[in-house]
């Protein structure tokens, strides 16, 4: 009798290639991630945050851009973060007029370099009560694939283990399962058009 395998894991480069093509692919985008944001911010996890971190979105990535405004508006604490080329890293800005952005590194929208030094603009990422975090791709474990540069791998061992970090993507990002390694960062939950995702968060497997 034969004993059936598992199907293996396809290498992380396919995947990676495989979400960005879906992305890429995803029709209605706006109305799309609209909704998801709109889903974030109806999460009890948001409810209960003071300062919140979001990703401004590039490319094909979920568009959260549009719901910063009204974050703000909030009161919420809205945070998001920067990238610092020289030295790879990534750093968080108290963000309270999208005006302060501007188009920085990589085309991302950027705090405005003027503003970055100004009192109470720098966040530690300790002092964030929920994060947003964007992906190329996730799983059904709350594994991550990012762009493959580790920006947000170092930026997430700063997280308190009690701020929950939450993953945004569209459905056609989520794949059953992504190889991992010991410096991945599971999230607490993953968060798609239409459903909710629970992950192993930091508590995580590294056994793929």
């Amino acid at each position: 009798m034969t004993v059936p395998t598992a199907e293996p894991v396809a290498p992380k480069a396919v995947l990676r290639e495989q979400a960005r093509k879906n992305r890429v692919a995803q029709p209605d985008k706006d109305a799309v991630s609209a909704r998801i944001v709109a889903a974030f911010t109806a999460l009890p996890e948001y409810a209960a945050a003071k300062t919140v971190l979001f990703y401004v979105d590039a490319g094909s990535e979920v568009r959260t851009r549009h719901g910063l405004a009204g974050a703000i508006a909030s009161g919420k604490r809205i945070v998001v973060p920067y990238c610092i080329v020289e030295t790879n890293q990534l750093e968080l800005f108290h963000l309270e007029d999208a005006a302060e952005l501007v188009e920085g590194a990589y085309k991302i929208l950027e705090p405005k370099t003027e503003l970055r030094g100004l009192p109470g603009k720098r966040v530690e990422p300790g002092k964030l009560d929920l994060v947003m975090v964007p992906g190329t791709g996730f799983d059904l474990r709350g594994a991550r694939m990012g762009q493959g540069k580790g920006y947000y791998d170092r930026l997430l061992t700063g997280a308190r283990p009690d701020a929950p970090l939450i993953g945004i993507a569209f459905d056609c990002q989520v794949f059953p399962e992504i190889p991992v390694a010991a410096h991945d960062v599971f999230m607490d939950a993953v968060l798609t058009e239409t459903r909710l995702i629970r992950g192993t968060g930091r508590a995580k497997p590294v056994t793929s």
